[in-house]
Parts: structure tokens; C-alpha cells; sequence
């Protein structure tokens, strides 16, 4: 007999209810819910492993979340008709879920924990994504797995200046700014998202915002946590300690750890000197040390490390490589390195350097995007790629982690801000290989993007730049703001976030909050030190590049998009296709043909301007009216003893009578002009009776002399231009 569920409601705003129920599905889980909003459900489940493995030195926490297809009563699009492995949408919400949850769990809590989330039913107007962390934790909260605090997840948009939590897809497509913020009752965890070149203060009013939402889900959580009885957590093996070789490896390393981190070196002396240090320090440990003494002395080298750098940077106001709190390292760029590619960059910041690609595209190259509630097609992307070279290491290389399509996705709704809208007829992809990497490539490839953009004549009206910032902070109060963070501060940091955006103002936003208490004023400080990074490295964008080229390069294909009456789609297209298939044999040229609202938007795509010329004129002769009084490039069908059937429009044929052929008077057409002439012809009437179109070729000839004169006297005889 199934058990009575458990379940809470509450308001989210609006009259919006949301409701988090447990006890009814997946009870063999240590802890599931789902969480419904009109008819959008998810389901949540966490299992974890009662003891850690052998030897297991980190945290191996997975996050999972994927949308149904049937949720939305569809079946996916796959060769398979099945859902497969998760698309970059699903890889992207499940890191924004794995980043809140990570820093809940104790340090020293080893154990394996699986965190799964399926979208089983859909709304269109509900965004799932925005409530899939609240489910993530509820399902965390009603179990015994040891987590520190409860937290949720909620995004916020601006539609008419107005904040809007979890605002739905139709609100979100007016908002100019969206961030997904997670938060616990009292500190903020993540934040990601993207802005129209908001200010900010925008930022942080967002932030408050988002944070008063998130304490009515917090409350929420604990009220379902109590009426499941849940009163405590499991107890879980604690890692040994051994304080007689912790002091030990103080004592051998701490002078030394001091003065390789205040040698101000590059990343690799400074790698190697500590590597050195490790070593000696194992070697003085003698030769008959166990190993299991071996692994301690590593990791308790590695936190002295991590504690005693923390230290020198907030006490003596400097850094690893030398460099003062708000500095950013050397800054090297070019444009258009490669001699192929539609447009390109190298983009170098001290040992970070991105060489980015720009290749433009027709319409039938855009993306798909693919969710259970919508599909739609993108014609810009970007594709980010972190190559172990990079770093100076060999590693397997098995396709894209979720890291690279997170750092691509910061990357390309960065840019995308700044992209020309609709209609822009090219397809856009953007590539970053990041050749060296010490510190926020994900950034240098923001820079290096809108660099190879201009390059690549994209209509690209302002240059966006980023820059990653760290924060460091000390239970005595005190705090330091580090601009641009090498790889190294990025770990020893209690705050990392990555600010991007143009002059006047941000455009992207990824941030990750690692310690308690950080204050609404020190993150002011934080984001102005941000802005004073960001507009330094545009100024020397702008030195490089200062504006976008005035048309793509020779080498690139060029594209034209024209609109059409509604009617004239089917002329344009031609039975079974025979016109629009005969306009690309002839010219070359690809052309992309769709019906919007009244219109017919025509995208026309050719390697060569010649080509593509001769395909637009083709068309707009397709759909052009007639018109008395102009010229036209004709086309002999037929030839009579009165005259010639010429067509001088694609489908519009007329008379080109024998009395207009030429000022000469004619008395047969043979030998004048035969089928499949061309021949010029102006328009110089219509018969109002029977639409027949009237057509001259001698209006457009040169009058022979005296031509004008009547012959034979004035007896009444017809001039030359009468006949």
C-alpha cells in the first residue's frame, strides 16, 4: 500500500503556487520529491553511498538533469527516438544546480552522491530550469545526507524596469537582463546570466531581489523537512588526522612556501619550485616512511600552501606573479592571423591566449536547440575548445566536457548582446581554441570573439571585453578584490566571478560566492574594481580594432536577404520546385526561401558576388509588376509573320509587334530575329481590355537621318515613326 504523501505549497509571487511533495515516487532514494507550478514537474531523487572509497580524496558529487520528451507529449527528434545523452541546454542547467549544491556538503565528506532531475510533465510558459535546484535541495533536505544548509535557485528578469522571479518564457523573451541566482538564508552561492548593458547597481538590485525569494523556498523546505521527520543526518567516517606530521611538514615547508610565492615568477617556475619543494619534503620524511604517511604529508603541504599564500596577499597586498591587487597582466592582440577564415583573432593576456574563428554561413547552417517544451534554430553560436596542450599536460581527448560548454555558453551570451538582430541574413559560428591557458580563458575568448567578429565585417557595434576577478577574505575582517586571477588564485579564492560587457555597461555574469557573510558594499567594491578591468582591456581592444570592417572580405561568401509579397512565394519556387532550383543551377547561388506573416523572407547565399547578383535580379524579375514606360532584357519565345512573343519577365509575355521591331519598315520577320534571342524592349502600353502588354524595341533604337520627315510629299504618306 503506497504511503501518504507529504506535501507543501507556497506563493512564489503573483498568485504563482508552487508545490514541493515527497513520499509518493522513488522511495527506495535517500530522498525524492518533485516540485510542481502549473503543470510543470520535476522529479528529483539523491542517493549517496554510505562510505567513501578507498583512498577517495576529493568529492565525487554527479548532477543529472534531463527533460522528457514525453513531458511535453513529443517524441524526440533522434535516430533512436529516444533521449540520449544530455544536450548542452541540460549539461548547462545541471552545472548551474552542481555549482549551488557542491559547497553544502562538509570538506571532509567523501562519499559518492548522485543527484538526478527529470522534467515528467511540461508547461510552455513555465521554466523548468528555474525551479530545478529547488527540487535538487528539497530532495537533499527530506533525506539523512549530511549537507550543511538548505538552499534554492531562482531567476530573475526586467521587463519595463519591473524585477520578475522566475518570470515566464513569454515575460523573458521582453526582459533586458536574466540571472539565475542561488543563494541560502543568509549568503548568496552562484550566479550566472546576461544583460542588455545593465549597470551594476541593476546587478545587485537583482541579487536582493533574488534573495528575499529565495528564503520563502528555504522556509518552505524545512516545513516539508519537518512534517517528513527528519530530525538528523547520517554519521559518516571522518578522515584521519595526524598532528605530530602536520606540524613535521610545517615546519620543513613554511619558509619555503614563502618565498616561492613571493618570487613573483611565471606559472611554470613557480609550478616546478613547489613540485621541487614537494619532493624534499617527502625525501626528509626518511626512507622508510609508509605511504599512507606519504598521502598525508601531500595534502597537509597542499593546505599550508593554500593558507600561507592567502595570507601573503592579504597582508602584503601582492600576488603570485608579482603584480599589485588591480593590475591585469600584459595584453597582446591581433586580427585576421589566419589568411582563410572569414575573420580571426589572437587574443593574448599574460599566459592566457585564445586564437578565435569566425565563418559565416547560410541560414540552412543554424543549430538547432532542442528542449521538451521548445525547439527553435539559432543562427549564432559559439564553440569553445580547452585542448590539454594548454595547460601543458596529456590528457585523453574524448569530445567536449561540461566545462567547455560552460565556458563557451559565458562566452557566446556575452557576444550575443551585441549581435545584429533578425534581420542579419548570416548564419555566425564562432570558435575559440585556447592555445595557452593561466587564468580565465573563458574571458580571453569573449575578448578574441569580438575582435575576429569586427574582423569578420560583422555589423558588431561595440567591442565586449571580460575580465575574471577573485576575492579573499579572512575571519579578521580583512579582504582583498584580485583583478583578472591567474589559475592558481582562482583555487586559493573564497569568491571567483567573471564580469563582461561593453563601456556602458555588463553583458555577462558568472560568479561562484565560497564563503559566509560576503556583504552587499564588498561586492560593490568588487564589480566597480570588474568595471575598471573591463574598460582597460577595451581600450586596447579599441587600439587593435576600432571598428567593424564595411563589408565581409573577398573570400568570404556574400549573402543578400530580400523580402517578397506573400502571393509571389510560389512563382519564386516554381512547380515541384523547378524555378528556385533552376535559379541556384544557373547561378550558383543557395537560396533559403521562408514564409513570415505576410511576407516571403528570401536569403540568397553565394560564393561569388556575381553570382549572387545575377540570382537577386532573378528573383526581384520574378516578383516585379509591370511597368509602362520601363526597360527590360527580353527573351524571344516565338516568332509570327506580325511580330515576335518575347518574355520580358519571368511568366509575363507580350507582343513585340512587327511595326516596333525597328524604325525601317518591315514587310517579314524572317531573318530578324529568331527563338532564344534577347533582345531590349520597353514597355509602352497596356490594353486595358485585354491585359495584353504592348512592347517596343525601336523607342529604344537611334532615328536614322530625316527620319522624322513624312516622304512623298504632303499626300498624306507615314513616316518611319509610323511604322
Amino acid at each position: 500500500m503506497l504511503s501518504q504523501p507529504i506535501s507543501v505549497t507556497f506563493d512564489i509571487g503573483g498568485g504563482r503556487m508552487v508545490s514541493i511533495e515527497t513520499g509518493k515516487l522513488a522511495r527506495q532514494a535517500d530522498g525524492a520529491v518533485t516540485v510542481r507550478q502549473g503543470n510543470c514537474i520535476i522529479l528529483a531523487t539523491v542517493v549517496a553511498n554510505k562510505e567513501a572509497k578507498e583512498g577517495q580524496e576529493f568529492f565525487p558529487l554527479s548532477v543529472d538533469y534531463q527533460e522528457k520528451f514525453a513531458s511535453a507529449g513529443r517524441i524526440p527528434g533522434s535516430f533512436f527516438k529516444r533521449e540520449a545523452r544530455l544536450n548542452d541546454y541540460e549539461i548547462l542547467t545541471s552545472r548551474l544546480i552542481d555549482r549551488a549544491l557542491r559547497p553544502l556538503f562538509p570538506e571532509d565528506y567523501f562519499c559518492e552522491v548522485q543527484v538526478l532531475l527529470s522534467l515528467v510533465s511540461s508547461d510552455y510558459e513555465v521554466m523548468p530550469d528555474s525551479l530545478a535546484c529547488l527540487a535538487a535541495s528539497a530532495a537533499l533536505a527530506v533525506s539523512d545526507i549530511p549537507i550543511k544548509e538548505i538552499i534554492s535557485e531562482v531567476r530573475i528578469g526586467r521587463v519595463d524596469g519591473q524585477y520578475i522571479v522566475n518570470p515566464s518564457r513569454t515575460e523573458l523573451e521582453k526582459s533586458d537582463l536574466e540571472f539565475m541566482i542561488a543563494a541560502t538564508h543568509k549568503n548568496l552561492m552562484m550566479v550566472e546570466g546576461q544583460a542588455k548593458e545593465c549597470g551594476e547597481e541593476d546587478l545587485v538590485k537583482a541579487l536582493e531581489v533574488a534573495h528575499d525569494a529565495i528564503r520563502i523556498h528555504i522556509k518552505a523546505q524545512e516545513e516539508l523537512r519537518s512534517k517528513a521527520g527528519v530530525t538528523g543526518k547520517r554519521d559518516y567516517k571522518k578522515p584521519e588526522h595526524k598532528e605530530e606530521l602536520q606540524q613535521k611538514v610545517s615546519a620543513f615547508t613554511t619558509d619555503r612556501i614563502k618565498q616561492i610565492a613571493g618570487a613573483g615568477s611565471s606559472k611554470h617556475e613557480r609550478s616546478d619550485a613547489f613540485d621541487k619543494l614537494k619532493e624534499d619534503l617527502i625525501a626528509s620524511l626518511g626512507e622508510d616512511v609508509e605511504d599512507s604517511d606519504k598521502k598525508f604529508a601531500k595534502k597537509y603541504y597542499a593546505d599550508l600552501q593554500w593558507e600561507l599564500v592567502r595570507d601573503m596577499i592579504l597582508d602584503a597586498r601582492t600576488r603570485l606573479d608579482g603584480r599589485s591587487l588591480d593590475q591585469v597582466r600584459p595584453l597582446a592582440m591581433e586580427v585576421d592571423p589566419l589568411p582563410t577564415p572569414h575573420g580571426s583573432a589572437l587574443f593574448t593576456r599574460g599566459e592566457t591566449q585564445s586564437l578565435t574563428t569566425v565563418t559565416l554561413g547560410t541560414p540552412l547552417d543554424e543549430v538547432l536547440v532542442e528542449s521538451a517544451a521548445k525547439s527553435y534554430d539559432s543562427k549564432f553560436f559559439l564553440h569553445y575548445n580547452f585542448p590539454p596542450f594548454s595547460t601543458g599536460e596529456v590528457k585523453m581527448m574524448r569530445g567536449q566536457s561540461r566545462r567547455e560548454v560552460g565556458h563557451g555558453n559565458l562566452a557566446m551570451r556575452s557576444l550575443k548582446q551585441m549581435m545584429p538582430g533578425s534581420d542579419y541574413p548570416y548564419t555566425v559560428r564562432v570558435v575559440s581554441d585556447i592555445l595557452e591557458s593561466n587564468g580565465s580563458s573563458s574571458m580571453a575568448t569573449v575578448c578574441a570573439g569580438s575582435l575576429a567578429l569586427m574582423d569578420a565585417g560583422v555589423p558588431f557595434p561595440k567591442h565586449v571585453s571580460g575580465v575574471a576577478m577573485g576575492l579573499i577574505t579572512r575571519a579578521d575582517g580583512k579582504y582583498a578584490i584580485l583583478t583578472d586571477i591567474l589559475g592558481d588564485e582562482d583555487h586559493l579564492g573564497d569568491m571567483d566571478f567573471k564580469v563582461t560587457g561593453t563601456r556602458e555597461g555588463i553583458c555577462g555574469v558568472q560568479m561562484d560566492i565560497k564563503v559566509d557573510g560576503l556583504s552587499m558594499n564588498v561586492m560593490r567594491e568588487a564589480l566597480e574594481q570588474a568595471r575598471k578591468g573591463r574598460l582597460h582591456i577595451l581600450d586596447a581592444m579599441y587600439d587593435t580594432m576600432p571598428a567593424s570592417r564595411p563589408e565581409v572580405k573577398p573570400h568570404a561568401p556574400r549573402m543578400v536577404k530580400i523580402f517578397i509579397d506573400k502571393e509571389f512565394i510560389g512563382a519564386v519556387i516554381g512547380p515541384q520546385g523547378k524555378i528556385i532550383q533552376e535559379i541556384q543551377r544557373e547561378t550558383g547561388a543557395t537560396i533559403n526561401l521562408e514564409e513570415v506573416g505576410n511576407f516571403g523572407e528570401v536569403s540568397i547565399f553565394s560564393p561569388a558576388k556575381e553570382g549572387l547578383d545575377k540570382a537577386v535580379n532573378w528573383i526581384k524579375s520574378i516578383v516585379a509588376q509591370p511597368e509602362v514606360g520601363s526597360v527590360y532584357e527580353a527573351k524571344v519565345k516565338s516568332v509570327m509573320p506580325y511580330g515576335a512573343f518575347v518574355e520580358f519577365l519571368p511568366g509575363k509575355q507580350g507582343l513585340l509587334h512587327i511595326s516596333e521591331v525597328s524604325h525601317k519598315r518591315l514587310e517579314t520577320m524572317e531573318g530578324v530575329l529568331k527563338e532564344g534571342d534577347m533582345v531590349k524592349v520597353k514597355l509602352i502600353g497596356l490594353d486595358q481590355k485585354t491585359g495584353k502588354f504592348k512592347l517596343s524595341r525601336k523607342v529604344l533604337m537611334p532615328k536614322p537621318e530625316g527620319a522624322a520627315a513624312p516622304r512623298g510629299g504632303s499626300g498624306g504618306g507615314r513616316s518611319d515613326e509610323q511604322e
